[in-house]
Formats: C-alpha cells, structure tokens, sequence
C-alpha cells in the first residue's frame, strides 16, 4: 500500500536528483545487461578436485574452497571426484555441506570413480555427471582391519548404517533418485529387480517382495474361464538403451543380487536415472554447462600436508624424534633447542590426526595431562614416584589412542578396542611405539658415546664433566668431615655452630638438643650440611 500511495505522488526533481537517479538506473542496467553481445549472461564455473580418501581435512578444505568459488561470483560449482570414500562422518558432513548451497548449481563429475563416500557425497549434488570409463557405488560401510576390509559387526550395522541410509535417502527425495537403488548401495542383502508398466512404460525399481506381488508369481494360476485370470500389468525390463554404445542393451535381472553391492558404469547409471550424461573432459563440461570461464580450485599444500603427517612412517619418525630430543634435552643443562623440537614433534604427532578426524580431543588432553605430572614430579614433588609414573603412563595411553578409530555405537573413553579395525589400530600403535623406541635407544647410545667427540654435534650434546670441574670449594679447608670430633659453640636445637679447631661450622642434629661446649662427632657430610651428634665418651 505505500508503493501504491507514493505514485499516486507529483514528483519535483532538481535536476541533480534527476542526473542521480539516471546513473543509477544506468549502472543497474549495467549490471543486469548480458556480458557478451550475442545476449547471453556469461557464467563462470568453479571445479573443486575432490581426491583420495575423504577425512575430516577434506571437509575443510571444501568449505574453503566452497566459499572461494561464492566470492569469485561462481555460479555452478563441479566437484572433479576420484575418491575410494573414507570416514561416514566426514562424508555425511560434506554431503550436508553439498546440499546447502540452494542458490549455486553442484555437479559431481565422476572421474573416473566414486566409492563408498564418494557416492553418497555425489548423490547430494543437484547433477551426477560420469566420464566414459567410471565407477560410482559400492557404499556399504565397512572396516579396515589386519587381514583387509570386514564388513560391520550384525549387532553394531544398526548404529554404523542407519546415518548412511538417512543421508542417501534424502538426496533421493532431493534429486528424484530410487530410493530402493540407493538403499542396496549400503546393504548387500538387497536384491532389486526392475519392472515396466505394460500400459504406461512407467519403469520402476522394487525389492523382491514387491516383485513377487506385481508379477503375481508364487499363487496358484487361476482357471483360464475366471475372472482372476487377468494378465499382470508389469513385467520386468528386458532392454534399455545405452548412452555410450549408441544402441539398445540387454538388462540384466535381478539389477543388483543379495549378495552384491550396486556400482554403476556411467550406461547403467544414466539407464538407473542417477547420471545426466557421459563428460570426458572440461571441454565436454564447458559445452553442457555452458559456462565461459573456469577456475579450478585445488587443496592448499597445508592440507595435503595434514594427511601426510598422519601416515605410519611419518607418525614413526615424529616418535623417534620426540625421545631423542627429550633425551638431549634432560641430559644437557637448561631448557634449549632440542625441548623445543621435542614439543613442536609432539604437537605434530597429536595434532594432526585430531585436524584429520583420526583422534579425539580427549586423547590430547591426556597427552598434556601426562606432561603435566611429570613436571610437577621433576620441579615440585622431590624424587620420582606416583605423579611421575602415571605422567609416563598416560602419556603413552594418549599416544597410542591415537592411533585407535572410532568404533560406531561406542562412546567415549574407548580404552579397549572391540572391533578388527580398532583392534589393528591398537596392535599398530603398539608395533609403532615400540619400534620408535627400539630406535630411539640406538640413537641415544650413538649420542652418549659418539657425538660428543664430533665437532659438530659437541655443541649439541657437550661432554660429560670432570670431577674437577664439577667439584664445589670447601667452605671448612677439610674441616668437619665424617669422624671429626668438634665442639659446639652455643646450643644446637637443632642447628648451630660448633668448632672444629680454629673453624666455625655451621652444624644440625638429627632432631636432639645439645648444650653449649658439649663435645660433637661428624656422622654425615654433604657439602656444606653437616650433621652431628654428642660424641660417645672412651
């Protein structure tokens, strides 16, 4: 209504206000008019490389780079997808992250495969786009262990495949995808069949319950005078052309068998109505899409670093690093190079499984805790004992948690592995440490006995002192040495003076009080402390 009131209006423009208002104007054409001049608005597509296994150093590298590609003015987004999947948390969230952006097109480009969580993460895409020779499926969720890959455990597949089938069902509903077909990408127990409408040619994916239904298989056939004997209105699907053999093929039934996973070639899944063409290479991307500029978006360094550093070679050397520093470190004087290198190696070995989702923050904060009490063991609490050992113990906890995934269904502290990925996880941190270890005590032996002599390592480790050197100046010019008879000189209690002839020693008891002028005898000497007690008369 006020739009309505103000141009009912008489509008008196200075002529400033007119010159405004048109360069307005003039700059909104501008803006909206096409940016070639054949009339088309030119658009500019980003490709985000989405390789190797997928942690949770992937779903921020995506974000980043999601976020990149907005600012620049993208306005469709391809994910260049070869990946074997990798964690369902980091997968799930990266689909969630895909199907958040309502307002810029996403197109999953599979080239050349996309397993496990590269499906699921390619499903929530509005667009799936296969090159010629391709793979996309095989998403069932699954375990590393020792002796290769095991599926879930019967009593855990609840917990570890229900987040996997919600995720996929609901770029299903987004995109118009079977739900059916989606589901026997996770559960091998599936067995799907595809049906036709003999009236409408309407092509359908079912289980094997509903096909039995629709086909009317399994019931005794009815005489050939009843009214029962209608012919079923489905049948199932003998041919479907195939895209890139340009021609009519055989399909095959049952779709996917009970004891298989669906995976598609980019025939089959154009056929199942995932893909929505066959694209070799950007060239093939430009033409479809018919975007004019193209940005390809790849990881930072830094994130292609934080997967490297969580590999077992790296994680080994980084252990041997962290004992041999803190070796050199406790045997030179002060706090120096080689307790800094120590730590930064220890930051590193914690910190980038925690960036790669491989470790909890709770694993860390045991490792520092650790510290913690071995340093109020060394600087506070005199001697080494409860503090220090458990300092030691759970430092070691830490570090080998570390190494131990998640198991689904269990929460935290997980102290004792269940599964036959956890259980490897703990025997490879186990074989790791004690490897690093192994190492680390040659190294220490190389250090103590050779490098002290090497120019230029003496620095590093100096050698070990001389007792001269390392002697403290007799206050008493040997006095008051252990047997020594002395004379106190006021009362001792239990500290004092006492004389040893012409010295003056400071002296303490071992808790009794001595008189003045009583006769003394040395029973302990420890630099300057001297202990006494009143001399046994002959």
């Amino acid at each position: 209504m006020r739009h309505a009131f103000h141009s009912q209006r008489r509008v008196v423009a200075s002529p400033r206000i007119a010159l405004l208002v048109a360069l307005v104007g003039l700059t909104v054409c501008c803006t909206l008019a096409p940016a070639d001049s054949g009339g088309t608005v030119r658009r500019f597509a980003a490709i985000l490389p989405l390789q190797g296994e997928i942690t949770d150093v992937t779903v921020q590298s995506l974000k980043r780079r999601i976020e990149l590609a907005r600012d620049q003015g993208a306005r469709i987004i391809i994910f260049d997808m070869d990946t074997p999947g990798g964690l369902v948390n980091s997968s799930i969230a990266i689909a969630d992250l895909v199907r958040s952006q309502s307002d810029i097109k996403t197109v999953a480009w599979v080239n050349p495969n996309a397993h496990s969580g590269g499906a699921l993460v390619a499903m929530a895409c509005d667009e799936i786009v296969m090159a010629r020779s391709s793979r996309i499926g095989d998403s069932q969720v699954i375990m590393g262990g020792p002796s290769g890959v095991t599926a879930v455990p019967v009593e855990l597949q609840p917990k570890a495949y229900t987040p996997v089938l919600h995720d996929f069902r609901t770029s299903a509903r987004k995109n118009g995808y079977s739900q059916v077909l989606c589901e026997s990408l996770v559960v091998p127990e599936r067995e799907v069949w595809w049906l036709e409408n003999i009236n409408t040619g309407e092509r359908e994916f079912v289980f094997t319950d509903e096909k039995v239904k629709r086909l009317g298989e399994g019931k005794p056939a009815p005489a050939p005078d009843s009214s029962e004997a209608q012919p079923s209105e489905w049948k199932l699907v003998e041919k479907f052309y195939d895209p890139v053999l340009e021609m009519n093929v055989p399909a095959l039934q049952p779709v996917e068998r009970k004891d298989q996973l669906l995976e598609m070639s980019p025939s089959e899944a154009i056929a199942f109505g995932f893909s929505k063409g066959v694209v070799s290479d950007e060239d093939d991307l430009r033409a479809k899409y018919d975007f004019d500029n193209v940005v390809r978006l790849a990881p930072l360094w830094s994130e292609s670093l934080a997967l490297w550093l969580t590999s077992i070679y790296v994680r080994g050397f980084l252990l041997l690093v962290i004992f041999l520093s803190a070796y050199v470190e406790f045997h030179t004087p002060g706090v120096g190079l080689a307790g800094l290198v120590a730590l930064i190696a220890l930051a590193i070995f914690v910190g980038a499984p925690y960036v790669t989702g491989l470790a909890n923050v709770w694993e860390i904060i045991i490792v520092f805790a650790g510290l913690l009490l071995i340093c109020l063991e060394l600087f506070v609490i005199p001697g080494f004992g409860v503090a220090g050992i458990s300092g030691v113990m759970m430092i070691l906890a830490g570090l080998i948690a570390t190494f131990i995934p998640d198991e689904p269904g269990r929460s935290f502290p997980q102290f004792f592995p269940a599964m036959p990925t956890t259980i490897h996880g703990l025997k490879l941190a186990i074989a790791t440490l004690v490897s690093s270890m192994t190492a680390s005590l040659i190294g220490i032996l190389m250090l103590s006995r050779f490098l002290p002599r090497v120019p230029v390592f003496n620095k590093l480790v100096p050698a070990n002192p001389t007792p001269s050197q390392v002697a403290v100046e007799d206050p008493y010019r040997g006095m008051a040495r252990v047997g020594d008879i002395g004379q106190t000189e006021g009362t001792l209690h239990p500290a004092g003076k006492a004389r040893f002839g012409s010295v003056l020693v400071d002296v303490v008891t071992e808790g009794e009080y001595l008189q003045p002028n009583c006769t003394i005898e040395v029973i302990e000497r420890r630099g300057n402390r001297v202990v006494v007690r009143a001399a046994k008369r002959g």
